[in-house]
């Protein structure tokens, strides 16, 4: 039996902790209102489920499915990337990847899926087992495998924490029930605890040499997406952080 409007919509406003009347008072309807809407007493018109969804931050995705439990169509479009309207999108996204070399960086859907890299990138993955690098390639996966850049990190057990912490503030976020197995395994033997005086997480990778590249990164997203594809696309740049890594890299 399919979930109801209603009853998704109250999923979200406790996921976000807010209570009725906090949640009416944002979207200006009456708290009665909403409660018919949550109880099934009230069907809410597809402006009303967008102006409640947009209060408690329900990823596009999401939103399109609460409108389809509505009865009404989805208000946000999905499209691939290879579609010629997103010619625009993989132009940008090609630009900023070819100007951030000779630095690493990567494009990840929602579910950190590899969608795009530069040339610097994939040289840092040189000596990575083939089967790893089958699409679709999976960000977090590849890079805490011991046959994958597991094996390199020197920061291992740092890396992974950082990581389990994005995870779960994403699937805060999303409640993407993807997100939450890779939670379960990047987690599975344990986290490390944090150097909470670090003012960053760096990433230190050994190379085939014997060096160790440091590297602190920054994640960029679209700034007013309303198609779905678009809203979960992130870049993940990567900056030398020491002397040693611009020289090598440079």
């Amino acid at each position: 039996m399919s979930t109801s409007a209603g009853t998704l919509i109250r999923e979200w406003r406790q996921r976000r902790r807010l209570s009725q009347l906090e949640l009416a008072n944002r979207a200006e309807v009456s708290t009665r209102h909403l409660s018919w809407i949550e109880t099934g007493r009230s069907r809410p018109t597809s402006t009303m489920v967008v102006r409640l969804c947009d209060q408690l931050e329900v990823p596009l995705r999401e939103q399109n499915q609460v409108l389809l439990a509505a009865g009404h169509a989805p208000s946000h479009p999905e499209r691939a990337l290879g579609d010629p309207s997103m010619a625009e999108v993989n132009r940008a996204l090609e630009a900023i990847l070819a100007a951030h070399h000779p630095y690493p960086a990567l494009v990840v859907d929602r579910r950190w899926d590899l969608v795009a890299a530069n040339d610097a990138l994939y040289a840092l993955l040189a000596g990575v087992d083939a089967d790893l690098l089958e699409p679709p390639v999976n960000v977090i996966r590849l890079s805490l495998h011991p046959r994958g850049l597991g094996g390199r990190i020197a920061n291992l057990d740092e890396w992974r924490a950082h990581l389990a912490e994005r995870l779960h503030r994403e699937h805060a976020a999303t409640a993407d029930p993807f997100l939450a197995e890779l939670y379960d395994e990047v987690t599975a033997g344990g986290i490390a605890p944090v150097d909470s005086a670090a003012l960053v997480v760096p990433l230190q990778l050994r190379t085939e040499d014997g060096e160790v590249l440091t590297f602190i990164s920054t994640t960029t997203v679209f700034g007013t997406p309303r198609e779905v594809t678009l809203s979960e696309l992130a870049i993940e740049a990567f900056y030398p952080a020491d002397e040693q890594t611009r020289r090598l890299l440079g």
